[in-house]
């Protein structure tokens, strides 16, 4: 899911970079980037020069299934979003939201 910004961004990219294969491709370009390769590399663009230390953060799969709980979209909904084979997995990453608990 993105922000319609970012989808204009990545076409552009595509449209002149033309990548074969993955549009991030990993260490070996067979295989994808890794969700710990692409934390690493977001760590270490925060430290660059001229960046705003604290800005560059990726949005936790946590925060992610909180923010959909609390829209009260189903739990099974959120599964599928987050690509769990097991209910038990998303119910680790969501978080008892206050306003979800106050309507119980």
């Amino acid at each position: 899911m993105l922000s319609p910004h970012l989808l204009e961004l990545l076409r552009a990219w595509c449209k002149a970079g033309r990548p074969q294969g993955w549009l991030f491709p990993g260490q070996n370009p067979v295989s994808p980037l890794t969700t710990r390769q692409f934390n690493r590399a977001c760590h270490a663009a925060a430290t660059w020069p001229g960046s705003t230390s604290g800005y560059l953060r990726t949005h936790s799969g946590h925060s992610f299934a909180t923010h959909f709980l609390e829209q009260n979209i189903d739990i099974r909904v959120i599964q599928v979003l987050l690509g769990h084979a097991k209910l038990d997995t998303t119910a680790l990453k969501t978080r008892a939201a206050t306003k979800t608990i106050a309507r119980s």
